[in-house]
């Protein structure tokens, strides 16, 4: 057994950016992150909820499709306005529309006068070691979710939506980091779920393949830079790049998705000033990843089945 780690503090540095204070998503200002986690038996499932303050007013967001193999429910509204007006929640493939609905009902009771909203749920396909069939998620998991989002650094690795996520032949799951860029900051999430040959800083790591094959990634991007939505679609496509720099191998059956929403509403940001931003980016998603194989532990699931946590041995620096 070992102790679940960052990568950081196995002597993986990513990148040249400097990271922010948690090195978290959450270093963005006003952005928020909740779990609900279920581990028991043959369930490993959840929900992790990303809150942005001043969602209700609308914030200015994009969507990547990298594979557009899986369940973004709200997604063609985001495309088509270039906002999102609630928090990005993510769990498991088929739990996908009861969490939404359960988003829903949680936005309802919290503004009388609503009769349209978009939820914004994404997914990656978590039956290689949970039952999905079962569909656990109910609207308490989601509202507890909601309920417990705070500006702390989330939890990483198998946890909340990540419980039962595999990627590159290793048990994966939630992970997060952070880049300060220029004025502002970049901060990532993603939900790991996804085949490859897993890289660190350009090195393979490989591994025996499990079962499953492909299953997704979600990546959200939070950023207080003053972004309109065309630029924070360039940030989103960035973030999906930024997944063949651990290894993916963008498998015919996985959903490969970014979100990407700005906190701020632009006045104005040029675009020949986006370099250190994509930049910000794709070290963001680069570490995010990593951490959370490493942060992740070893899970006997669904029938028995285990994915095994990647030896820390592997990804030290040599």
């Amino acid at each position: 057994m070992q102790t679940p780690r960052r990568v950081r503090d196995l002597g993986v540095v990513v990148g040249t950016q400097p990271t922010g204070p948690l090195n978290a998503i959450t270093d963005v200002p006003g952005v928020r992150v909740g779990q609900t986690t279920i581990s028991t038996g043959d369930l490993h499932t959840g929900v992790t909820a990303i809150v942005p303050d001043g969602y209700a007013d609308g914030l200015p967001a994009a969507v990547a499709v990298g594979n557009g193999y899986g369940k973004l429910v709200g997604s063609t509204q985001v495309d088509e306005l270039g906002v999102i007006e609630t928090p990005v929640l993510l769990t498991g493939t088929l739990s996908v529309f009861r969490v939404a609905d359960a988003l829903l009902t949680w936005l309802l009771d919290r503004d009388p006068r609503a009769t349209s909203l978009n939820p914004v749920v994404g997914e990656t396909n978590d039956g290689h070691l949970s039952d999905v069939r079962r569909r656990p998620i109910t609207p308490e998991h989601v509202h507890a979710a909601l309920d417990s989002a705070s500006a702390d650094r989330p939890a990483e690795g198998c946890v909340g939506a990540g419980t039962g996520t595999s990627a590159l032949g290793f048990k994966a799951g939630i992970g997060t980091a952070s880049r300060t860029a220029g004025r502002g900051t970049v901060g990532v999430l993603v939900q790991a779920n996804f085949s490859g040959t897993l890289t660190v800083l350009g090195t393979p790591v490989p591994a025996a393949p499990l079962d499953a094959d492909g299953n997704s990634c979600m990546i959200v991007v939070a950023t207080d830079l003053p972004l309109d939505a065309r630029q924070l679609g360039r940030v989103a496509r960035r973030a999906v790049f930024a997944m063949g720099r651990v290894g993916s191998d963008f498998s015919p059956g996985s959903g490969d998705y970014a979100v990407a929403f700005g906190t701020h509403r632009p006045p104005a940001f040029a675009d020949r000033e986006l370099r250190p931003v994509f930049q910000a980016t794709t070290e963001s998603v680069e570490e995010a990843l990593l951490n959370s194989l490493t942060m992740a532990t070893t899970t006997v699931g669904y029938q028995g089945r285990t994915a095994q946590a990647v030896p820390h041995d592997l990804v030290r620096p040599r």
